[in-house]
C-alpha cells in the first residue's frame, strides 16, 4: 500500500480509442467511442486508483455510476478520463471523473464502488451457485 485511501487521491488513464471501442451500427464513417467501452474504461481507472492504495487480497466492485456522455470521439483519436476519489465511507468509495479528447470534454459524472476481500467474494458466489443449482436456476 502506498499513501492512506483519502479523499483527493486522483490518477488519469490515457485510452486510445481503437476499433473495438467504437459503435459499428451508424457505419463506419461514424464510429465513434461507445457508451459502454467509455464506461468500462471510467471503472478500470477507478479501480487501479483503488488498487494502488488497499491491501493485496482486496479489490473493487461496481455499485453506481451518473454518466453523461457529451461528446463523441472518433476511432483513432485518444481520450484521457480523470478520476478524483471523491468520498470514503469505510468500504464505499465514489469517484468524480472527467474525460476529454484532444478536442473537449466528453463525459462526466460519478461512480460508486465498494472495496471487498476477494477471498469472500468468491465464497459468498460460491454459495449462490450452489443455491441456483439447487433451484435450477443455473446453466449448466
Amino acid at each position: 500500500m502506498s499513501e492512506p485511501l483519502q479523499a483527493g487521491l486522483t490518477r488519469t488513464e490515457h485510452i486510445d480509442v481503437d476499433r473495438d471501442r467504437t459503435i459499428s451500427f451508424m457505419g463506419e464513417e461514424c464510429r465513434v467511442y461507445s457508451t459502454p467501452k467509455l464506461l468500462y474504461d471510467i471503472e478500470i481507472a477507478c479501480r487501479n486508483l483503488l488498487l494502488a492504495h488497499i491491501d493485496a487480497g482486496k479489490d473493487s466492485v461496481g455499485t453506481r455510476v451518473e454518466l453523461d456522455h457529451v461528446g463523441a470521439t472518433l476511432m483513432g483519436m485518444w481520450a484521457d478520463i480523470t478520476v478524483t476519489l471523491a468520498e470514503v465511507n469505510g468500504n464505499a468509495v465514489t469517484f468524480d471523473f472527467s474525460a476529454r479528447d484532444a478536442i473537449e470534454e466528453i463525459a462526466r459524472g460519478r461512480h460508486s464502488r465498494y472495496i471487498v476481500s476477494t477471498e469472500k467474494t468468491a465464497q459468498r458466489l460460491k454459495a449462490k451457485l450452489a443455491r441456483a443449482n439447487e433451484l435450477g436456476a443455473a446453466r449448466p
